[in-house]
């Protein structure tokens, strides 16, 4: 089957975005619950290195991803050596670069979100015997899901 010249770019746009948006929702999900838990010592370097690429200059995030997953860089050299995989120059160095970049927003979104459920539910919840797991899947999670669907919008646009 033949794809049109046309239909070419806009499904490999639409393939990027979609792994690109489910990268960075899985890691900024669970990022931001980890952070709005429960106070920690890192919490505030967290905070500050979940924002980098949102202040940094293009320009300068690009130069620091090249050095990171280039081919000798620590993941990129990794990648190569253990599953033969290179992500320079590729859709899926494209799909990480999108994630990397939209994973500020939905870290901020989904910590908003977190941060605004109701620690009552989950205290009550936590007394009648929840663990962690169910805490997040049953309280937490289907409270905070219009932030999080926020940030998966914000993400894949």
């Amino acid at each position: 089957m033949t794809i049109h010249p046309v239909a070419a770019p806009l499904l490999l746009t639409l393939k990027v975005a979609c792994l690109a948006t489910l990268g960075a929702l899985a890691l900024g999900v669970a990022a931001a619950y980890l952070a709005g838990r429960r106070p920690f010592a890192g919490r505030s370097l967290l905070d500050a290195l979940a924002a980098m690429p949102m202040v940094l200059p293009p320009t300068v995030l690009g130069y620091y991803m090249l050095v990171v997953f280039g081919r000798n860089g620590v993941i990129g050299g990794l990648l190569r050596d253990v599953f033969g995989v290179t992500l320079l120059f590729t859709w899926q160095g494209a799909a990480t670069a999108s994630a990397v970049v939209a994973f500020p927003l939905v870290y901020t979104t989904a910590r908003a979100a977190f941060d605004s459920v109701d620690q009552s539910l989950v205290n009550a919840a936590r007394t009648l015997g929840a663990g962690e797991a169910a805490l997040f899947l049953r309280i937490s999670l289907p409270l905070a899901w219009r932030g999080i669907l926020a940030g998966g919008m914000l993400a894949f646009a």
